[in-house]
């Protein structure tokens, strides 16, 4: 556990993830037992699950940079807002 002591891993850390994983496996496990086929959205051009998850996680973190830049350090509604968001690109992109 030193070797890892300039990472500092802390439960919330940890957490995310572990959750990033188990969504990445689950994502798999979902590929797997039905495969699908690309879909065009409203971004006009053919997408995956994949595709929209990497476009709902990499929104997300700028949700979050900007709700730390300009809201503060309080993490909690920009987690829900998070989740709104990526319902809306799994809907519709």
């Amino acid at each position: 556990m030193n070797a890892l002591a300039w990472m500092a891993w802390t439960w919330p850390t940890a957490i995310f993830f572990i959750t990033i994983f188990a969504i990445l496996v689950g994502m798999t496990v979902w590929a797997i037992a039905s495969p699908e086929t690309p879909r065009v959205g409203i971004l006009r051009i053919p997408t995956t699950r994949g595709d929209r998850l990497f476009v709902a996680l990499l929104g997300s973190a700028f949700i979050c940079l900007g709700w730390l830049l300009w809201i503060g350090p309080d993490l909690w509604w920009a987690l829900a807002f998070d989740a709104v968001y990526a319902l809306a690109v799994f809907r519709w992109v």
